[in-house]
């Protein structure tokens, strides 16, 4: 049985081991497969805190809607700081702004959205689409319902 490597032992120490390689020059000596796990890893965290924020946002939204007697500060601190945090990431990572015309990626968001808004309100009946634009979504003005 072979030792495990340091990827599998420390990645962190893996890491820095990898760029201190690439900036001497030892190409020779590169992990490349870790490397492009790796790098292919960052791409899928990028479209996972895309969909993620989206879908805390739907949820807050439809709460918001469905619930008008329990709306609060916190409420709207939250759907305020997901836009900005949507608009935020969106803007350090552009090419994930194709995702926002994609039916199929909405579909899988809106899904996780109703989902979180039955788990956090026990209600049901929500849309089974959702029922708003993009720019509604995100526009800071915008509150359904309302």
């Amino acid at each position: 049985m072979t030792a495990p490597s340091l990827y599998e032992q420390d990645v962190a120490a893996w890491a820095e081991q990898q760029a201190a390689l690439i900036r001497a020059g030892q190409f020779e000596r590169l992990d490349l497969a870790h490397i492009a796990d790796e790098i292919e890893d960052v791409g899928k965290s990028e479209r996972r805190e895309l969909a993620s924020r989206m879908a805390v946002l739907l949820a807050h939204l439809l709460k918001w809607q469905f619930q008008p007697e329990r709306q609060s500060s916190s409420w709207r601190r939250t759907i305020k700081e997901q836009r900005r945090a949507l608009r935020f990431h969106l803007k350090q990572v552009p090419s994930l702004k194709p995702r926002l015309a994609d039916s199929g990626w909405w579909g899988a968001i809106w899904a996780d959205a109703v989902t979180k808004a039955i788990e956090e309100t026990g209600l049901g009946g929500f849309p089974e689409d959702c029922p708003w634009s993009l720019e509604e979504i995100m526009d800071d003005t915008f509150l359904p319902g309302g």
